[in-house]
């Protein structure tokens, strides 16, 4: 990432979102406003004129018939009265709107009234709105300018609200990433107020109080059973020594041997969601870890070590990192393909089938203890990847599952550096 790209404000954000909101509601207000102010001004210019237009013709026509001059600039006949008001119909007077402007003139408001009977001289008064309507443009002009520093002002504000809601949302957010992710013991904690991001962090914390409350059951319930299973399976071993040799034999042995190996998985995994597993690490050939852990499995499979990587040398615990090696290629042999193919690269190890590969749910959701995936892939308890993931867990380390392009299942362990 580069530097000015931190400076970036995320636009996709619910702080930029709630204040471009705040911000386009603000502009919606002062829209509203001015135009109302403008149109209620505008009319009331209008009334205005339409009264002084009105109330002046009547006495610049009580002084006409009084003393025959002309006042309040009336005049007789004038000749850019509009054509409604050349002849009045009878002796009120009338009024009109004259929208013409030229120049300073206009627009206007005429009122006029036929000085006598049919065909007499028709007085009317001209009052020019000019000045009122730049008045007007002034008003406008004032009102859109402190409406724009007003929503400078309250920009900022908007954004420093919306930033203090989405902080307290981020922090909901990512306890529960980190409750999802397997720490039990994230909590949200007291959060200020008493509004809906308050309820939410609250059913968060309840929520992984239940949910610790249930896995911290289910994890001691699973290392009860197993312990319980051992010292039964430990007398079916020393039963099986004393049956005589034969085919009988063979088959319970064998049928101990695996119930044996699925208790000490148990109790391997109820101690790694215990948390009681500590790595013991030391400095190891990490190639020469890996070479001895998959001839233990006692499978043909073909180990590759990049390089000058033979030699290379890693701080971590060599027992997990047999186990982990180990479980892989034995899940790989027994739900894949041959050829199965371990590769060594720097502090990356990469096991290999040509089966399958691994089932979609078990890419999407992960693994699960009693759970192989697809049928196709053949039988098991189900446990090796789950004490793989685990282990890696302990160790620090990366544990990625995916498919080839060419089929097959590979999965990838990365140690810390």
């Amino acid at each position: 990432m580069r530097p000015f790209d931190r400076l970036r404000p995320d636009l996709s954000s619910l702080r930029w979102k709630i204040a471009a909101l705040a911000a386009a509601t603000a502009c919606l207000v002062v829209a509203a406003v001015g135009v109302l102010v403008h149109l209620w001004t505008a009319h009331d210019i209008r009334d205005r004129a339409q009264a002084r237009a009105f109330n002046s013709v009547y006495a610049a026509m009580d002084v006409y018939r009084r003393t025959g001059t002309l006042v309040d600039g009336a005049e007789l006949d004038p000749a850019g009265l509009p054509a409604i008001l050349r002849d009045p119909a009878d002796g009120s007077r009338h009024t009109a709107y004259d929208g013409r402007v030229d120049g300073n003139m206009g627009p206007s408001f005429w009122a006029a009234q036929r000085t006598g009977g049919p065909g007499s001289p028709v007085l009317a008064v001209h009052v020019n709105m000019s000045g009122d309507f730049h008045t007007l443009r002034q008003l406008d002009v004032t009102v859109t300018a402190a409406s724009l520093i007003t929503l400078a002002a309250a920009s900022p504000l908007a954004v420093y609200g919306a930033g203090l809601l989405a902080r307290r949302l981020r922090r909901v957010s990512e306890t529960a990433g980190r409750i999802s992710a397997g720490d039990l013991d994230a909590r949200t904690g007291p959060t200020k107020g008493r509004d809906e991001v308050a309820d939410i962090a609250a059913t968060v914390d309840l929520m992984a109080d239940s949910l610790g409350r249930r896995l911290r059951t289910e994890r001691q319930f699973t290392a009860d059973v197993a312990h319980e299973l051992r010292t039964p399976v430990g007398g079916l071993l020393a039963a099986a020594d004393l049956l005589p040799p034969g085919e009988t034999e063979d088959l319970l042995r064998a049928r101990v041997r695996d119930l044996r190996g699925l208790v000490e998985d148990l109790l391997e995994i109820s101690r790694l969601d215990a948390g009681a597993e500590q790595p013991v690490c030391a400095h190891v050939p990490l190639g020469a870890v890996v070479r001895e852990a998959v001839t233990r499995t006692g499978f043909g499979t073909e180990v590759t070590v990049a390089g000058a990587d033979g030699a290379r040398t890693v701080e971590t615990d060599p027992r997990r990192l047999e186990r982990i090696v180990s479980n892989l290629v034995v899940n790989a042999h027994r739900h894949g393909d041959a050829p199965v193919q371990v590769t060594v690269e720097g502090r990356t190890v990469l096991v290999r089938d040509h089966g399958p590969g691994f089932p979609r749910d078990l890419l999407r959701h992960g693994p699960r203890r009693f759970h192989t995936g697809a049928t196709e892939r053949g039988a098991g308890h189900g446990l090796g990847l789950t004490i793989a993931l685990g282990q890696a867990r302990v160790l620090g380390a990366e544990l990625l599952l995916d498919n080839a392009p060419d089929g097959g299942a590979v999965a990838t362990l990365h140690l810390p550096a």
